[in-house]
């Protein structure tokens, strides 16, 4: 372009600036749009994906290989330990070997069917304790020694084993530095003589290293009278090797650990895949590790909230090259006169093309580019598609004046005619179009149902724009729909006195062409708004169900056993209303029966609740899960009690032996019956599946063996959470002390207090649901946004033609109130079909789409109910009254500054 071309095509940019900021502003949004929204993604993803992963305890997270091996006369040998750790780290796959840090080995003898024997008082009167015994690397670096020596047992055949242990486990056992214990057990069922050589303390008790040690720093204390104390000790290689061929059997472990700051969402199916190789190898060694499960379920929820957010993004990206479409078309109308005088001149359509192409060429590609670099300064990774999408935007928005330009100019025109006397005219070729919208629009709802979104993770573009493509067949439908109604007003308003109201609704009715686009861009734009915001609501309400099963209550106590008068003492904290005893234990047997010939029907959960206060707590604490009623009728008799079970448990039950099923809790069996058969039962897991919940006040429970409660439901409100604590831990102790026979026993496990609230919000942070938050948020507020941009392109569309028709009524007495009336009675009717017709669409998005999104893994697998929120109704329809209250105050501005007359002077538009 020379320097002269340059100069005029500067001159008529400086002559229309606004049209072609507009359209530079709209590209650079678009641009922006595309490339920031795939890298906020990714972070949000990636924020959520490492604290999941970190959060997992070592047993899943972590690779652990494990091999067991009956030792006769062979050597635990540390240096070929060591050297099978670098061999299975170099026979990992890419990219599990980069996401390793810390790596161990050991060998472990125990502790299941190992005990500890010795003739002093601390093994008196009660089981030997269990002890395992272990020599792992990293220990002692790890810890630091505070009385003896760290073990340095003597070569076989030295007849003995020096081992150490944690000061909380000496002070457990009552033992100190040279005491002597006879371990033995083990297949071979020999006796290892072990010494005490030292006490030592962890460095720190987070450290990794010492995950396969909790027994070594928190022993197990029994529950109840009969159980013994569990702890492990630590050994020297040779010592483990000694004990190893006494004890005739040891267990080897190799340890790698994940680092969670390595990982990111692009390696989630890598790394899956890498576990599922490995789990199937290496030869002698077998893994153990939930990483792949988790990243497996972390990896669904994330491909459906990317599903999600390309529905979303769709209906964002669609609204704006909607706008960017009507800022083209406006650009063009406002200079009709110019382009018909260059036509009239003799100027070829591609001249004109081309001088239009110069205009935007020079502002909108530069705008875009603006667009994609500020979209690369938001923090994320790349998605990897942006690029395309942006150059795609660029060139729609640089070409797309020239076009609509080029094709409104096919023929040459004489004068003008009055265009606001115009009427849509059904055309064949525009009713093909609209019944072709319709009917891609069907298409792709019901290839949708029937193939859903692509699970792969890739995007297609038709099913993605499906509610795009609703959108626009029901602003089209709505646009035709709402004449026959609007000229029965109008007939109702001509008969009225005054001539604002049937002006405003016979300009209304007429529907220019021009106001049909912004009518289908805030259509899209409102249905996008709705959707999101109803998805978001939906999915909050049924986290607020799951919550209301949970927990229960508005907080759940819960700790390692509760002397019977906690629950007392709870109940007389300030702020408490109500207070449940509760138990809920894991893995209890189910029988056929009680007699020799009864069989282990299998494993269950067990909840036992006292089924009057339960149902006073759920009542007083407002939540929506009402107390089955079979618990609540139940009474003692001499019968077995009814039972609430899940329909897993029915049908293990469903063919008993004489004498009915019974179920062991706390080491006696119960006899019970089926009296109702429920999926859900609040206080338990939203995914329990084999439960039995008893009515305790229906159980003969002997006085000489009660039931140990191990939590509480308690309503009320503004009690104080540390005191509520305080008391359940002195019930805990007072229980420990009974059991063990001492008065100052410690609390075997803190108890832990979640409000319902706590459990609410952790709810909202698990998984990816960060992703998902972010998406619909863009979505609401982004639509937002759009939607009253939408409304004012409605609003400028017409301002021209209303601003001369308020000249002329002027003239002829017309007052500024009134032609704020009349200009209200116009748009209403516009923007509340548009706002008629988006709600109905965005609010029916989720029902039609929501078996494509797998919106029930953010829900833990409850299905999500949709709900409409009043809400949501009430935000769209003060969204709309703002902006179209505000667009008509620009405008009546912007017409106060209009010279009366000035059009019938004229004679023409300007």
């Amino acid at each position: 372009m020379t320097g002269r071309r340059l100069r005029t095509v500067v001159r008529r940019l400086a002559a229309y600036p606004g049209l072609l900021g507009l359209l530079a502003a709209l590209a650079l949004v678009a641009a922006g749009l595309v490339t920031a929204t795939p890298r906020l993604t990714n972070e949000a993803g990636e924020r959520a994906l490492r604290p999941a992963v970190a959060d997992l305890p070592h047993l899943a997270r972590d690779l652990n290989f494990t091999a067991r091996s009956r030792v006769n006369d062979a050597a635990v040998d540390p240096a070929g330990l060591q050297s099978r750790l670098a061999e299975l780290h170099a026979e990992l796959p890419a990219p599990l070997a980069g996401l390793t840090s810390d790596r161990w080995y050991s060998a472990t003898i125990g502790p299941d069917g190992i005990r500890a024997a010795g003739a002093e008082p601390p093994f008196t009167g009660g089981p030997p304790p269990v002890f395992g015994l272990r020599a792992q690397s990293g220990v002692r670096e790890a810890a630091r020694l505070v009385a003896g020596a760290w073990p340095e047992s003597p070569a076989p055949p030295g007849g003995g084993i020096e081992i150490a242990i944690s000061r909380p486990a000496a002070e457990t056992l009552l033992l100190a530095v040279g005491d002597v214990l006879d371990i033995s057990g083990g297949l071979a069922n020999n006796t290892v003589r072990a010494t005490l050589v030292g006490l030592y303390e962890p460095l720190d008790a987070s450290d990794p290293v010492w995950d396969d040690l909790r027994l070594s720093l928190e022993p197990i204390k029994p529950l109840a009278d009969g159980d013994p104390y569990q702890v492990m000790a630590v050994t020297d290689w040779t010592g483990i090797d000694t004990a190893a061929r006494t004890l005739g059997l040891v267990s080897y472990g190799w340890r790698f650990r994940i680092d969670p700051a390595r990982l990111d969402t692009s390696r989630i199916e890598s790394v899956t895949t890498a576990v599922v190789t490995v789990r199937r190898g290496p030869a002698g060694a077998a893994l153990t590790t939930s990483l792949d499960g988790t990243l497996a379920r972390f990896d669904a929820q994330l491909r459906s909230v990317r599903a999600l957010l390309a529905v979303v993004q769709s209906g964002l990206l669609a609204t704006l090259i909607g706008l960017i479409l009507l800022a083209a078309r406006l650009a063009a109308e406002r200079r009709r006169e110019e382009f018909a005088l260059l036509r009239a001149r003799g100027a070829a359509i591609g001249a004109i093309g081309a001088r239009t192409l110069a205009e935007s060429a020079v502002v909108v590609p530069a705008a875009t580019v603006v667009g994609w670099l500020l979209g690369t300064l938001v923090p994320g990774r790349p998605g990897g598609a942006e690029l395309p999408l942006v150059v795609a935007v660029g060139v729609l928005a640089t070409v797309v004046v020239p076009v609509v330009v080029m094709a409104g100019q096919r023929r040459v025109a004489g004068a003008a005619g009055r265009r606001d006397l115009a009427r849509q005219r059904l055309s064949a070729r525009r009713l093909t179009a609209e019944v072709a919208v319709l009917a891609v629009a069907g298409l792709g709802l019901y290839l949708l149902h029937q193939r859903g979104l692509p699970a792969t993770g890739t995007v297609d573009p038709y099913l993605v724009s499906v509610p795009v493509l609703l959108a626009a067949g029901t602003a089209l439908l709505a646009q035709r729909a709402v004449r026959w109604p609007l000229r029965q007003l109008d007939r109702l308003a001509a008969r009225l006195r005054g001539a604002v109201a049937f002006l405003g609704l016979a300009r209304a009715g007429r529907g220019a062409p021009i106001t049909a686009g912004p009518l289908a861009v805030l259509v899209i734009a409102i249905s996008t708004g709705i959707f999101s915001a109803v998805l978001g609501t939906s999915i909050a309400d049924t986290r607020d169900r799951i919550s209301d099963r949970e927990v229960a209550a508005d907080a759940l106590l819960t700790g390692y056993a509760f002397a019977p008068a906690t629950g007392d003492r709870l109940a007389d904290l300030p702020g408490v209303d109500a207070v449940a005893a509760a138990l809920l234990d894991y893995n209890r047997r189910v029988l056929s029966g009680t007699g020799p010939a009864a069989e282990t029907l299998g494993s269950v959960q067990v909840l036992v609740v006292d089924a009057a206060a339960f149902d006073r707590v759920v009542t007083a604490s407002g939540r929506r899960v009402p107390v089955p009623a079979t618990l609540s009728r139940a009474t003692r008799g001499d019968g077995p009690a009814p039972a609430v079970v899940s329909p897993e448990v029915a049908r293990l039950v469903a063919d008993p032996s004489e004498g009915g099923p019974v179920v062991d809790v706390q080491g006696r069996l119960y006899g019970f019956t089926v009296g109702a058969v429920a999926a859900e039962v609040p206080g338990l897991r939203i995914d329990a599946d084999r439960f039995i919940v008893l009515p305790w006040q229906a159980l003969p429970v002997p006085e000489w063996k009660p039931i140990i409660p191990n939590r509480y439901l308690i309503a009320g409100s503004g009690f104080d959470a540390a005191t509520v604590r305080e008391t359940a831990d002195a019930g805990q102790r007072e229980h420990a002390a009974g059991v063990l026979g001492t008065p100052d026993a410690e609390v075997p496990l803190a108890a832990e207090l979640t409000g319902w609230q706590d459990h609410r919000r952790a709810l909202d942070r698990t998984g990816a649901n960060e992703v998902l938050t972010l998406t619909y948020t863009v979505g609401a507020v982004g639509s937002a946004a759009l939607a009253l941009l939408a409304l004012a392109f409605a609003v400028v569309a017409g301002a021209g033609s209303r601003g001369r028709a308020l000249s002329r009524l002027r003239t002829m007495g017309l007052s500024r109130r009134q032609g704020r009336r009349l200009l209200g009675y116009e748009l209403a009717p516009v923007v509340g079909t548009a706002l008629l017709a988006g709600g109905l669409v965005g609010a029916a998005l989720p029902w039609l789409l929501a078996p494509s999104l797998g919106l029930s893994s953010f829900t833990a697998g409850l299905p999500t109910g949709i709900r409409l929120d009043p809400v949501v109704v009430a935000g769209a329809l003060a969204l709309v009254a703002v902006g179209l209250a505000g667009s008509l105050a620009v405008e009546n501005l912007v017409n106060r500054r209009a010279r009366l007359g000035a059009v019938l002077r004229l004679g023409e538009e300007n």
